[in-house]
Order: C-alpha cells, then sequence, then structure tokens
C-alpha cells in the first residue's frame, strides 16, 4: 500500500507542462487525466509536447530506468505538482514494478547495449567498427511499449489514489476501461500491465491478428475487438477509427500514439536516456542510429532522449516499401522546401494515410499513417540522418539474420531497424560503428 506523505514541492520540476505541436495550446503537468490538447475535440491534428525546463537531472544509480530517471519524467512532475513528495513517489514506481513482474516474470530493467559480433561481420564491418545492438526483447512483455505505458500507468494510479478530477466528474475509476488499438507488442504490453493492476482494458486488433497473439490477450484477461475495414470507413486504420470511437464514449487512451494520450511520449524517453549514458559509458560514438517507425512514438522518444543525453548522432528511422509515410512526408519537404519548423503548419500535405494496403514480413510497423512524426522527422534533418525504406528482399534479410546470426530471438518487425542497415550499408566504411534497436521478441 503506498502513503502518500504529501507535502509542498521541494524544487522546481523538470517537466514543466505540455504544448500542442499543431496548434501551440498550453496544459498545465499537474491537469489529470490522458494527455491530449484540449482543442482535439474540434477536429484537426494535434499533439501534446513535453515543455522541459533546464538541464535534465542526472541518473541515479538504480536497475530500474523509472527510478533511475525519475526526476526527468513528466510523471514525476505531475505527481509533484500535487503533493506527492519524493519518497512516495519513488513508492508508487517500486510497487508498480512489483505487481508487474508478478504477471511478466520481470520488472523493468536497463536493457542491454552491446556490439553484435555475427552481425558485424555479417556485414562487413571491420574489428574496429560493428553493430552495436540494444536489446529491448528483454524488457517487460517482451517488447519496449511497456516503457511508454508505463508512466501512463503510473499518472492513473497516481490520478487514483489522490481522486484528482472526482469533483469534476473527470476522475479516474475502474468503471472506465483502459484502450488500445494494435495487432501485436503493444497490446501485449498494455494487456500485461492492465493485468497487474486488475484494470479492464479493450484491445482494437485487426482480422490479420495472430492466433498466438489473441491466445495471450486472452490469458491476459483483455477483451479483444477485431475491426475489419468497413465500406463506409474514412481512409485509415480501422482499428484505430473503433479505438477513437471507444475512447469518445468514455474509455482511456493506453497506447503508444501521442496524439491519443501523450503519456507514452513521456516513458518512451527512458530508451534514449539509456542508450546515452551506454554509448557514453562503452565510448561508442555511432556514425547512425537506426530505429524502426510505424506510429513514431519510438523514434520520437529515442532523439529527445539522446538529446537530452548530449548526443547528436545521425538518427536513421526505417520504414518497409510495403507502407512508408513517413519518406513521402520526408521526400515532399525536401522536394518543396518545407523546412521543420514548418512541417506541423503544413501537415495536412505532407502526412495523410498509407492509400494502399500495408504488406510486409515486418507487420507490426505497417501503420497506415505515421501520427507522431513531426517531432521525429525533425531529429532527422537535424541530426543529418533520413528515412530509410527497406525494399522487402532487405526486411527478409534482416529477420534471417535475426533469427540466425544475431542470437537475439526477435521478430521481424523487431529486427527491421536492421533491414534499414543492409539498406544503407554502403553509406558506412568498414571501421564504422552503428546502434540498431532490436525491440520486439518472436511471438
Amino acid at each position: 500500500m503506498i502513503r502518500l506523505d504529501v507535502g509542498d514541492r521541494a524544487m522546481l520540476p523538470t517537466v514543466i507542462g505540455w504544448r500542442c505541436r499543431f496548434c501551440s495550446t498550453s496544459r498545465d503537468v499537474a491537469e489529470p487525466g490522458p494527455a491530449v490538447c484540449i482543442r482535439s475535440a474540434n477536429g484537426g491534428r494535434h499533439v501534446l509536447d513535453l515543455v522541459v525546463h533546464g538541464t535534465p537531472p542526472a541518473a541515479v544509480e538504480h536497475s530500474n530506468p523509472f527510478i533511475a530517471y525519475r526526476e526527468r519524467l513528466a510523471f514525476d512532475a505531475f505527481a509533484a505538482a500535487h503533493g506527492m513528495r519524493p519518497a512516495a513517489r519513488e513508492a508508487l514506481i517500486a510497487e508498480t514494478d512489483a505487481l508487474i513482474a508478478a504477471v511478466a516474470g520481470t520488472g523493468f530493467r536497463e536493457t542491454p547495449l552491446a556490439r553484435n559480433a555475427g552481425l558485424s561481420d555479417a556485414l562487413g564491418f571491420s574489428a574496429i567498427g560493428g553493430v552495436w545492438v540494444k536489446d529491448e526483447t528483454r524488457n517487460v512483455a517482451g517488447s519496449h511499449k511497456a516503457r511508454h505505458l508505463m508512466t501512463s500507468l503510473l499518472a492513473l494510479r497516481a490520478s487514483e489514489l489522490m481522486r484528482l478530477g472526482h469533483q469534476s466528474g473527470k476522475g479516474v475509476d475502474r468503471s472506465r476501461s483502459l484502450a488500445i488499438s494494435s495487432c501485436g507488442n503493444a497490446a501485449i504490453a498494455a494487456s500485461t500491465l492492465a493485468a497487474a493492476v486488475s484494470w479492464p482494458i479493450r484491445v482494437f486488433v485487426p482480422p490479420t491478428a495472430s492466433a498466438g497473439v489473441l491466445a495471450r490477450l486472452e490469458s491476459l484477461g483483455a477483451t479483444v475487438v477485431t475491426c475489419p475495414r468497413r465500406t463506409e470507413d474514412p481512409p485509415g486504420d480501422p482499428c484505430l477509427l473503433r479505438f477513437n470511437e471507444a475512447t469518445a464514449a468514455g474509455a482511456i487512451p493506453f497506447g503508444v500514439i501521442g496524439s491519443a494520450n501523450a503519456w507514452c511520449l513521456d516513458g518512451g524517453r527512458t530508451i534514449g536516456w539509456e542508450l546515452a549514458d551506454q554509448m557514453t559509458a562503452a565510448g561508442v560514438d555511432p556514425a547512425a542510429v537506426f530505429v524502426q517507425v510505424g506510429g513514431g512514438a519510438l523514434g520520437t522518444c529515442l532523439a529527445a532522449g539522446l538529446v537530452d543525453g548530449g548526443w547528436n548522432a545521425p538518427l536513421y528511422a526505417v520504414q518497409t516499401e510495403g507502407c512508408a509515410p513517413l519518406a513521402r512526408a520526408a521526400r515532399l519537404a525536401g522536394d518543396r522546401g518545407v523546412p521543420p519548423a514548418h512541417y506541423a503548419a503544413q501537415a495536412a500535405e505532407l502526412m495523410w494515410p498509407w492509400e494502399t494496403t500495408p504488406s510486409s514480413l515486418a507487420d507490426g510497423i505497417l501503420d497506415d499513417e505515421t501520427y507522431d512524426w513531426v517531432g521525429l522527422l525533425t531529429a532527422a534533418v537535424a541530426t543529418s540522418g533520413q528515412v530509410v525504406v527497406a525494399a522487402e528482399p532487405n526486411v527478409i534479410e534482416a529477420a534471417r539474420l535475426g533469427s540466425d546470426v544475431s542470437g537475439i530471438d526477435a521478430s521481424p518487425t523487431g529486427v527491421s531497424g536492421l533491414a534499414g542497415l543492409i539498406e544503407a550499408r554502403a553509406d558506412f566504411r568498414p571501421d564504422d560503428r552503428v546502434v540498431v534497436l532490436f525491440t520486439g521478441v518472436r511471438r
């Protein structure tokens, strides 16, 4: 049981609020509930960015990244704004982590970064250079997705403990189910965290969701809603359409799309902070960091965390030729001379749902639209990186190398950043060092 131990804030929080990237509307960090722009109810494009004050505090020594980097989190500033003292905030993280570990078999721990000799040799790198893999398959529920969701869950639990918003009729309680749109790792991560705290969750999945994923979701007590495409639906992912209908009716958005609930952009930054510290400790100065892109939240958070850690390594955002809306936006922006500062203002002309049915072996990154794309593309440009479109044979080759050579049991989606490296291999010298994220276990 968490003892709130409320009192005055001891210091100014690192995160002081949110601001919509598209309409510049501000939101106070203390406001409870899903982190969405208040103007999003009127339609249009909206996503909240974190407003950060000063220099990020140094990490503390702790195996749990949410405790190690606690003082940098928006969750920490949110709880502090309501009087929860540091010891109580850390205790809430630790208790929540223990509940998750009881369901998942592990809590949140640092995920390793190491040179992969097999991949380095297979791709023709020298003993000096090579492929350094950050292995996110070691995370809760077998992917990076739970990192994003942890701060959403912490904010919910803090709100529940302190009964925030009940006087206004906007309080959090278990009568409001969680909701997520996903076909794989995000759904399993969300359902794992929901099961840990006994919170009901609805998962909106496509008809192509695998039997193994469906069985795992049902074992976790999730309510699965299959979402076929309907002729009367507007363009876009039908799972997301049904998810939006559910949240409009009162369900709590609990996914990894920042525009639906920007809390996911808070916890995801721990991956970037951790990678920055690991590269510094190992003396790895990468020629590029490769990350796969579906909805864009991972790449956005990774870039933000690396910048906070003092790194400006070129960011290579990877999509497949079967669904590449971010690459299309990057090409259009370049052709039309649109600078990053104007991406949001011209979003309707640069980003829209992929017109053809998405298709790739890396099926977990086939989002019709890159939802969290503005910050991601801005970071790629700022670091002299690029958006790489991996040809399907390279996606298949990456899956083979991941399965047979790397020694890591990652899925084709989880190694799709490697497909980008294969596609762009000619850009790098044998002595270069590159970093690739492996993000999800094979199901």
